[in-house]
């Protein structure tokens, strides 16, 4: 109970881990705008008072370990998180030529997970995704 967080009249430990793709899981675009991903994936996710824990870019897949009080749907958050990063994406790095609103960089779904009293199972994951990825492609490739 020490990382226990507090609203007005309520105490909560609300922690997920969620994972979502790029559309069409696009490597060459994703890849190139991966590195300025994590700074806005915090600042969008302290707009709504929440707090990313632990995160880790993939080359074709995002995931993350996030602190999302009850007042908000873990639905809420992420779609805002994947709708504003879309947009700031496509404002900052994309053509200049039209009003591009990002609506298609990120595919509709997401997978979501509650931690509970696995979390550090759960970060340790996160933390090894690449390394796991690079060994099961290793195996398949003797197959």
């Amino acid at each position: 109970m020490d990382d226990v967080e507090s609203l007005s009249h309520t105490k909560w430990d609300c922690k997920y881990h969620v994972v979502f793709i790029p559309k069409c899981r696009r490597k060459t675009l994703y890849t190139e705008l991966r590195r300025y991903l994590g700074e806005v994936f915090r600042r969008l996710a302290f707009q709504k008072e929440c707090r990313i824990e632990e995160g880790h870019l993939m080359a074709d897949h995002v995931h993350m370990l996030i602190l999302i009080p009850p007042k908000y749907a873990v639905s809420q958050v992420v779609g805002f998180i994947k709708g504003k990063s879309a947009i700031h994406l496509a404002r900052v790095y994309g053509e200049r030529k039209r009003n591009f609103i990002g609506q298609h960089f990120w595919a509709r779904g997401y997978y979501v997970s509650t931690v509970g009293r696995d979390e550090q199972a759960i970060r340790e994951y996160i933390k090894n995704q690449e390394t796991e990825d690079k060994r099961l492609e290793q195996l398949n490739l003797w197959r």
